[in-house]
């Protein structure tokens, strides 16, 4: 049976390591002179070659592929939740706010912010803490007996 390993006798597989190849040792070393690197051009000298993307002075892709449309950096995005998402998860009286949401499954995410969509029916109470909700949503969550309550950014 072969002996427990641990960190005071790990060693590489036999085989998976070679000695380095030291370049510019001397003609004897076979790597001597120009040390592997040919005659002159671009890649035999010091700081020479091309980055990896570069595609030999054709018109690069990224310079290509036509530029469409505007990313604009202020959007605000939201995760969406529907009224009969709260229909099907939580009971009578239940308080939902986000760590409610995120507990029955249907946010993710972290300072995520949530709005509440009027897609569904539901006849019992809620008290419902989101960012942002639609008409229908609040007019349904209201007529129902609860309310809605609207969270600062």
């Amino acid at each position: 049976m072969s002996e427990l390993i641990t960190l005071a006798n790990l060693k590489p597989f036999e085989g998976s390591k070679h000695r380095e190849k030291r370049v510019g040792r001397g003609p004897g070393s076979g790597h001597g002179k120009t040390s592997c690197r040919g005659q002159k051009g671009q890649r035999s000298r010091s700081g020479g070659g091309v980055p990896p993307w570069f595609e030999g002075g054709q018109m690069p892709l990224i310079r290509r592929l036509p530029k469409r449309g505007f990313k604009n950096p202020f959007r605000v995005e939201y995760e969406v939740v529907n009224v009969k998402d709260l229909a099907k998860r939580f009971s009578e009286g239940a308080v939902v706010d986000i760590e409610a949401l995120k507990e029955a499954g249907l946010v993710k995410g972290r300072n995520v912010r949530v709005k509440l969509l009027g897609d569904g029916e539901i006849n019992f109470a809620l008290t419902v803490k989101v960012h942002a909700a639609s008409r229908s949503a609040r007019e349904k969550i209201e007529k129902a007996g609860g309310k809605v309550e609207l969270l600062e950014a």
